[in-house]
């Protein structure tokens, strides 16, 4: 046999040992050896210098010095803190209320949460079984369909794979050579994107068949306005922030009020008033901060970096003449800005407008529940977008915000921080042994000849990019069918890489494609895992069948996400040109 065919028998007997329950990392090391042992095999020297050992080696070392997978564990106990600090319960909630006008409110408020729950956590499995237990069954009881309340669920929770920080673009970067900031940038508006693909479809499907949603009766509906609210109310004004704002001047009714059985304070007026604050500081801090990085830190950067090449140079003019690049942003920019600020001072003037005394309830549940997490979030992202801190340090920032977060909530004790640290260790080291392995397979493949066979055969067929692209993704969702995404992403993703440059096609956009596409890794039978999460804490009468039927339309959504993605490939690379250049 020669080289070439014992390179894709290889291929072959990986794809049939992994479908047949062994191990990934292990089998991948193994067949690494054997395969390598023949490839280097000289029969004039001892089989205890076969070079392949020392393959073994290199490829281990390599592993372990990749300053890519650092982040990794941090961002796995992330994930695990979050998870068995167990905060999902008191979201769910808050959010059901706010949507409880919108037709399908409890699907919403279940895709809303596993989306967010999933940017914290990252975790597919934990997401789909926290919002089985939490959001499963009170849907099955408002009389939802079952193919809607599983679909809404398993889909929501493969969204954390996708959506920043996700390990899975981790794997990717160092798997690819590729810079896991723009990928992180790349793979944001994609999956927030899908998301809302995901929002139209259960609203859509909810408003042509309202049997699949009936609308949720009244006493579910309403919001469990305190009695110190009502009385304020009565007191000073049936709007909450005119009240509070009257209550900073003149305190003296408000002692009247009792808050668990103790006087109004100036204190508690001052935080109440912080609370109606938040819609206006939410849109401020938005706008500042675009406006800073945009208008004034890029414009600074610009006009530094030019002074300092004139310098060089030995004719530096002022900064104002630097460059075209320090003058600021175009035309364009200051009609979008001023677009969005209308918008938003609409928003929130008409939030001020309507703040009684339900909204303001549901304002504090959201500010309590939501915000802490909000907040986390949105720093780990920002510092690494911004070029702030690298990836690596932004997890550990993420690591020790979710212990504080726990902590605060009084929901992470001794045993749960074990439990935490312990799988973290074992998903990392699950994941390092997984790159030994992938990196030992991948080069005796190639020494075999089985990576430039498959090259040759791909170029001969002639393909456009269009269509090399189509048979690529293809493929990889065919092989989403029996394999998960670490197999995916270690093992097949590198066959294909070394062939985009020859059709031209960005490996950043390619990447984002395949994360979109693994969404299907989650949602196809027959080894669609997050079917086999729910089922797990669905009641005895949900059977599989209705569980893989729910999941069946998000599948097509994929797709239509992945073509919109190629058609406009600005809404994949705007952001990460934008910020990173290139």
């Amino acid at each position: 046999m020669s080289d070439p065919a014992l390179g894709l028998l290889m291929l072959t007997l990986i794809v049939v040992v992994i479908m047949m329950g062994f191990a990934t990392a292990f089998t991948l090391m193994g067949l690494g050896m054997f395969f390598g042992f023949i490839a280097f095999y000289d029969p004039s020297q001892n089989w205890t210098h076969n070079k392949v050992f020392e393959l073994m080696v290199q490829r281990t070392y390599g592993a372990m010095t990749n300053d890519v997978l650092i982040s990794i564990p941090l961002f796995v106990l992330m994930g695990y803190v979050m998870e068995r600090g167990a905060l999902v319960d008191k979201m769910f909630y808050s959010i059901q209320l706010a949507f409880r006008r919108l037709p399908a409110s409890l699907a919403v408020a279940t895709l809303i949460v596993c989306t967010f729950w999933g940017i914290a956590s990252g975790l597919v499995g934990a997401v789909v079984v926290l919002m089985g237990v939490i959001a499963f069954n009170p849907m099955l009881r408002a009389g939802y369909d079952v193919k809607l309340a599983s679909g809404v669920i398993t889909a929501g929770g493969t969204l954390g794979i996708l959506i920043p920080p996700s390990v899975m673009i981790i794997v990717y970067a160092a798997v690819a050579g590729q810079s896991v900031v723009k990928l992180y940038a790349a793979a944001m508006f994609p999956g927030f994107f899908l998301a809302f693909l995901y929002l139209v479809y259960i609203v859509g499907w909810a408003m042509i068949n309202p049997k699949v949603a009936p609308a949720l009766p009244e006493e579910q509906t309403r919001v469990p306005v305190p009695e110190w609210i009502t009385k304020f109310s009565t007191l000073y004004s049936p709007n909450m922030f005119v009240g509070l704002f009257k209550a900073l001047l003149s305190p003296a009714k408000a002692k009247t009020v009792l808050i668990d059985g103790k006087p109004m304070g100036y204190g508690a007026i001052a935080q109440n008033f912080l609370v109606a604050l938040v819609p206006f500081l939410l849109s401020a801090i938005a706008l500042a901060t675009v406006w800073w990085y945009v208008v004034i830190h890029q414009q600074a950067g610009a006009a530094s970096e030019a002074v300092e090449g004139l310098q060089q140079l030995g004719s530096a003019p002022a900064p104002s003449e630097a460059s075209p690049a320090s003058k600021g942003p175009d035309t364009q920019f200051y009609i979008w800005f001023a677009v969005s600020a209308v918008v938003l001072a609409a928003w929130t003037l008409r939030s001020y407008l309507r703040m009684g005394g339900e909204r303001f309830e549901v304002l504090k549940l959201l500010t309590s529940s939501v915000m802490p997490l909000g907040i986390l979030t949105v720093v780990v992202l920002g510092v690494i977008l911004f070029g702030i801190t690298t990836a690596t340090e932004s997890a550990g920032v993420g690591a020790a915000g979710a212990f504080l977060l726990a902590f605060h909530a009084r929901t992470l004790d001794w045993k749960r921080t074990k439990e935490a640290v312990f799988l973290t260790a074992k998903t990392t080291a699950m994941v390092c042994w997984l790159f030994v392995g992938s990196a030992l397979f991948s080069a005796v493949f190639a020494i075999l000849g089985g990576q430039a066979l498959l090259e040759s055969w791909v170029l001969s067929l002639n393909l456009t990019p269009l269509q090399f692209m189509i048979l690529s993704q293809a493929i990889i969702f065919v092989l989403g069918w029996p394999l998960e995404w670490t197999e995916i992403i270690i093992i097949f993703v590198p066959i294909f890489l070394p062939m985009l440059k020859h059709f031209g096609i960005d490996p950043i956009l390619w990447g984002v494609l395949v994360f979109v596409n693994l969404q299907a890794a989650f949602l196809s039978p027959p080894v669609a895992m997050s079917a086999f999460y729910l089922k797990g804490v669905a009641p005895k009468h949900v059977t599989l069948n209705q569980i893989f039927a729910g999941m069946m339309p998000y599948m097509l959504i994929v797709i239509l996400c992945m073509a919109i993605m190629y058609v406009w490939p600005g809404l994949t690379l705007w952001l990460p040109k934008y910020l990173y250049g290139g």
